[in-house]
C-alpha cells in the first residue's frame, strides 16, 4: 500500500487531468458545434453550461460504478456550496461588484431557487432514489428548453458557419473524454483510500477537497468574465452549474443505484447549502452583489470549513 502522500499526490494530479481534459472537451465541442453553425447561445446554455459541471459528472458517475454512491450526493453539495460562497466570493472581490442582469433576476434566479429547494427536498431524508432522479433530469431538460425558447426569443441573432476540421475536432473530443475518465477514475480511487488512510470519512473529503477540485473551471470562469465586466456570464455561469449539478449529475447515477449522503453532509452541508443559496438570490434581486458581499460569502464558506475540521479533530 502507498503511503497517504503519494495518494494525496495522485488526487491532485487526478484532478488537474480532470479539470484541464475537461477544458479541452469543451473547447472542442464548442469549436465542433459552431462549424456546423449551431448558435453561441444554444452551445452556451448546453455544452458550456454542462462542460463547467463535467468534473463533478464524471466523477459521480465512476463513484456510482464503484458503488461509492455518497460520493455523489457529498461532492454536489460541496460543489453547490463553493460555487455560490467561494467563487461568487472571489468573483465579486476581484471585480468589486458584480451586476445583475434582469434576465438572470427573471429567469436564472427563480430556477435556481425552484431547483435547489427541490434537491433539498429529496435530500432531507438522506437518500435520492430512482423516481427522485427521474424528476431531476425532467427539471435539467425543462431548464435547458425553458431558456432556450426565452433567450432566443429575446436574441435573434443570424448564425454563421465557422469553418474547422470536424474530423480533428470530434477527435479531440473522444481523446479528451478518454482523459476526462482517467482523471475522474483515480480522483475517487484515491479519495476512497486517503479516507481509509488517514481515518477521514470520504464524505469530508467529498464536501471538501473534491468539491473545490471540481468547482475550479466555474472559478475560472467567474473571474474571467468578472475582470471582463461580463457579469451575465459568470453569474449565469454559476447558477446553470448548480442547476446541472443539483438535477443532472444527481439524475443521471440515482437511476442506476438510490444514492444516500453522509452524516456530514446532511447535517452541516445541507444547512450551508439553503444559507448560500438563499444568500445570493437575495443578493441578486439587489441587482448588485457588491465586494463586502463577497468577503462574507468567503467568510461563511471557511466557517463551513472550519467546522468540518472540527469534525475530524
Amino acid at each position: 500500500m502507498l503511503p497517504w502522500f503519494v495518494w494525496a499526490i495522485i488526487f491532485i494530479v487526478s484532478m488537474f487531468v480532470l479539470i484541464k481534459s475537461s477544458s479541452y472537451f469543451v473547447k472542442f465541442s464548442q469549436k465542433l458545434g459552431e462549424s456546423l453553425g449551431i448558435s453561441q447561445f444554444i452551445i452556451g446554455v448546453t455544452i458550456v453550461a454542462l462542460g463547467t459541471s463535467l468534473p463533478e459528472f464524471v466523477t459521480s458517475i465512476i463513484a456510482t460504478i464503484k458503488g461509492q454512491v455518497s460520493i455523489v450526493l457529498d461532492n454536489v453539495v460541496g460543489s453547490n456550496i463553493a460555487n455560490i460562497l467561494l467563487v461568487i466570493g472571489v468573483g465579486a472581490i476581484f471585480a468589486r461588484a458584480l451586476k445583475v442582469d434582469r434576465d438572470l433576476i427573471d429567469i436564472d434566479i427563480p430556477l435556481l431557487l425552484a431547483s435547489q429547494a427541490l434537491f433539498v427536498l429529496f435530500l432531507i431524508d438522506g437518500s435520492i432514489t430512482l423516481f427522485e432522479g427521474i424528476i431531476s433530469l425532467f427539471v435539467i431538460a425543462f431548464y435547458i428548453i425553458y431558456t432556450t425558447k426565452h433567450r432566443c426569443a429575446v436574441t435573434q441573432k443570424k448564425v454563421r458557419k465557422v469553418k474547422a476540421n470536424k474530423s480533428l475536432l470530434l477527435l479531440g473530443i473522444i481523446v479528451s473524454a478518454f482523459f476526462i475518465y482517467l482523471g475522474a477514475k483515480f480522483t475517487v480511487d484515491s479519495i476512497i483510500t486517503l479516507g481509509g488512510l488517514l481515518g477521514v470519512g470520504t464524505g469530508v473529503l467529498s464536501i471538501t477537497a473534491l468539491a473545490i477540485g471540481t468547482s475550479l473551471p466555474e472559478l475560472v470562469v467567474t473571474i474571467t468574465a468578472a475582470m471582463k465586466g461580463n457579469f451575465e456570464m459568470g453569474l449565469g455561469n454559476i447558477f446553470g452549474s448548480n442547476i446541472f449539478n443539483s438535477a443532472l449529475v444527481v439524475g443521471v447515477p440515482a437511476l442506476f443505484k438510490t444514492l444516500t449522503v453522509s452524516n456530514v453532509t446532511l447535517t452541516i452541508g445541507l444547512p450551508f447549502l439553503i444559507v448560500a443559496t438563499l444568500l445570493v438570490c437575495f443578493s441578486g434581486i439587489s441587482k448588485k452583489i457588491h465586494i463586502w458581499e463577497g468577503l462574507m460569502y468567503v467568510l461563511i464558506y471557511v466557517v463551513f470549513i472550519a467546522k468540518l475540521l472540527m469534525m475530524i479533530i
